[in-house]
């Protein structure tokens, strides 16, 4: 058990230089322990306030040996006969006075507060955008609870479409990570056969798994001496391959399976045009590389989705091809990893020259600038000059172009699948622009649309009158492109026919029936 001292505290005061003992029990209250001061000091009781309640004249300040001041409370700190407390007793004359000094000193820091936050600003601004909402939501007549519902159903849409296509722009950066398990695919042994397939715009790329597909760019990369003329670690090569792969979304047409056809397609023009006897090595390796890249992380919507849906893609690139420049932006992301980096023997100046040269290929392929890229060639391709660095951009940026969109070149088994995988990406796209209100281009809605209708006119309108003029420089090309694109839209017309013919049969049906319904 406890002393029954311990019930009490015992404080020594300093009274004008004398020592005053003062004892109290430690469950007194402030009140009464600041009377017992009073007392000590020789001050009338009704003159001292406790707890800032009584009179409001005068008022007790606690003091230890260092000055500051102690709070008078039965918790209050003991203290010894060496070292007692000064008590002093303020007038309100005087607490006037602090409290004035106080709040000057307040009103400072608030006004070095606002000026360093600019609150008041800030508060306009807040305030003004609450205006703008709260009448935008009365202009639209429409309740917040519908609002929020919309909102609701649009993110609960947009979630379910990211756990479809894994939507997420390179989220953390993973995939960027290269892969160090080399060899990670086999190298596969390329049969002679297929070696010479392979040059051939007739390449059927349905029948190779990816790390086949991997093999077969990794030796077109060889086959055209580019990792020998540039001193590529074999290596890097490989594991940059693997990270382009990984960087490939799993859409129905814009897939890892795209970007080796459309890279296929660029190799296949490079031998059968004899490129290299015309380009520099540097020019052909900006020409593979942006084919391998021109797609690289495609969402499966396009550029018109990105820009009416306002989405972080075309906020970011200020709606300019924004899907074009996204892929620009990922090929270099994975080029800053030193591991996958294949021109890390390139000086800063050769560097510059050939991402330039790769930025420029992409952005052409943003179908919005066909029709200006297809005008400036043909202005140059009458008196075309391989010396003059403006014309072979402009040819560069027509082939990159033709090998995008090259599905139609192939055999009828080999393009038709991508004419189907196509279109539903496109029926995916104007599916959810429905959910979400948004304007649905006729050529991607599923109730408009059909495979002929929406083949002939791009075969006609876009396709062959740019292959023809690529013909004009490469006449080789006729026979084993430009007719299969002929003779593609040739069949797609007949189909069209077929399926007129039957919807008017149909139709007629349909006519016969309501008319005996009639009678």
């Amino acid at each position: 058990m406890g002393s029954a001292s311990s019930a009490y505290r015992v404080i020594y005061l300093d009274v004008d230089g004398r020592i005053q003992k003062v004892v109290f029990s430690r469950f007194c209250s402030p009140y009464d322990i600041k009377e017992l001061f009073c007392t000590a000091l020789g001050l009338p009781r009704e003159s001292v306030p406790a707890l800032s309640v009584l009179d409001r004249n005068t008022t007790l300040s606690l003091l230890d040996s260092t000055g500051a001041m102690v709070s008078i409370d039965p918790t209050m700190p003991h203290n010894t006969e060496r070292s007692p407390y000064r008590v002093v007793p303020l007038t309100g004359g005087q607490l006037a006075d602090k409290e004035e000094l106080f709040q000057n000193v307040l009103t400072q820091v608030a006004e070095q507060f606002s000026r360093a936050f600019k609150i008041n600003e800030l508060k306009t601004e807040v305030t003004n955008r609450l205006a703008m909402l709260e009448k935008r939501v009365e202009l639209e007549g429409m309740k917040v609870v519908e609002i929020e519902k919309c909102r609701s159903d649009i993110k609960k849409l947009r979630e379910e479409m990211a756990s479809r296509n894994n939507s997420h722009f390179l989220d953390d950066n993973k995939k960027l990570t290269p892969r160090r398990d080399v060899p990670s695919y086999p190298k596969y042994h390329l049969s002679q056969e297929t070696v010479e397939a392979l040059r051939q715009p007739t390449f059927d790329v349905w029948q190779w798994e990816p790390n086949e597909m991997l093999s077969c760019l990794e030796h077109m990369y060889h086959d055209l001496d580019l990792v020998k003329d540039f001193n590529m670690n074999p290596i890097t090569l490989k594991r940059w391959l693997l990270c382009i792969h990984d960087n490939y979304r799993m859409n129905p047409f814009h897939n890892f399976r795209h970007c080796f056809c459309v890279t296929q397609m660029m190799y296949s023009m490079i031998c059968l045009c004899s490129l290299q006897e015309t380009f520099t090595q540097v020019d052909i390796l900006i020409l593979m590389t942006a084919a391998v890249c021109h797609d690289l992380d495609h969402p499966g919507y396009n550029n018109m989705y990105q820009i009416n849906a306002r989405t972080e893609l075309a906020v970011r690139y200020n709606d300019i091809s924004p899907l074009e420049n996204h892929h620009c932006a990922v090929a270099f992301q994975i080029f800053s990893q030193p591991d996958c980096n294949i021109f890390s023997t390139f000086d800063p100046e050769a560097f510059k020259q050939i991402r330039q040269g790769i930025i420029t290929l992409i952005l052409a392929t943003d179908m919005a600038r066909h029709g200006e890229i297809l005008d400036s060639f043909k202005h140059k391709v009458d008196s075309f000059d391989f010396t003059d660095e403006e014309h072979v951009t402009c040819l560069k940026m027509v082939l990159i172009k033709c090998c995008d969109i090259s599905n139609e070149v192939r055999p009828m088994e080999v393009a038709e699948p991508w004419a189907d995988c196509l279109l539903e990406e496109y029926f995916m796209q104007s599916d959810r622009e429905k959910a979400e209100g948004l304007p649905v281009a006729p050529f991607m809605d599923r109730e408009k649309v059909t495979k002929p209708t929406a083949q002939i006119g791009f075969i006609k309108f876009v396709l062959i009158p740019m292959f023809e003029t690529v013909m004009k420089l490469f006449p080789q090309i006729e026979d084993v492109m430009v007719q299969p694109l002929r003779e593609s839209r040739d069949r797609y017309e007949e189909l069209k026919q077929i399926d007129d013919a039957m919807n008017e049969v149909q139709k007629k049906k349909s006519e016969n029936l309501t008319m005996g319904k009639k009678k």
